[in-house]
């Protein structure tokens, strides 16, 4: 089933998303995308709901069809200092505040946001599985952010962040006890089920 276009009636309207917020390692990265309001697009959905291939085939098609799009990262030292969900807020304001033209209204993923500038903005639960540009946005945000991870794997590849994105595996997990922390792991975040044998 395709996904609704618009929540507003208003001609510039950007959906925004964020992922990432549940790492232990690496950004939380948000994006932003406006769309025309006559655009059409079947196969766009919820990042989380494609394959790794898909969402990599819907990158380019989404940034040549979009009007405007954006994405920023929020590092750990950031998150450590203001907390995840203010990050992520952050991520998407620094997003929209890229986009060109500006929105004249935001419709955002999940039930938290805090207002940017004086753009009217409506949150959605699940909205990434029911409105066209903040599904895009998801997968926006998460091919940079895999795009990221992948580059800091070189790096640091005893903690396998190619497969596991910073995200709690076992096997990351295992990697913290054995090998200790990272500049890119979140020093807020509980690393380890038995906090107190890391340290910093």
């Amino acid at each position: 089933m395709a996904l609704i276009l618009n929540f507003s009636d208003f001609d510039l309207e950007c959906g925004t998303d964020e992922a990432g917020r549940g790492c232990l390692a690496g950004p939380v990265t948000a994006a932003a995308v406006v769309f025309a309001k006559d655009f059409e697009n079947e196969i766009i959905k919820d990042s989380k709901q494609l394959s790794e291939d898909k969402r990599l085939y819907l990158k380019p098609l989404i940034e040549s069809e979009a009007l405007s799009f954006s994405v920023s990262h929020i590092h750990e030292h950031t998150i450590d200092k203001i907390n995840i969900l203010n990050a992520s807020i952050l991520a998407m304001h620094e997003s929209i505040a890229k986009l060109n033209p500006e929105p004249e209204f935001i419709i955002v993923d999940g039930n938290r946001f805090k207002p940017y500038k004086k753009t009217p903005h409506q949150t959605i639960v699940k909205g990434d599985s029911k409105y066209l540009s903040i599904a895009a946005a998801s997968i926006l945000a998460k091919t940079s952010r895999d795009h990221y991870m992948a580059k800091i794997h070189e790096e640091f590849p005893m903690y396998n962040w190619l497969q596991n994105k910073g995200y709690p595996t076992k096997e990351h997990r295992e990697a913290i006890k054995k090998y200790g922390v990272t500049k890119y792991h979140r020093k807020s975040f509980r690393l380890l089920p038995e906090q107190l044998k890391l340290e910093f």
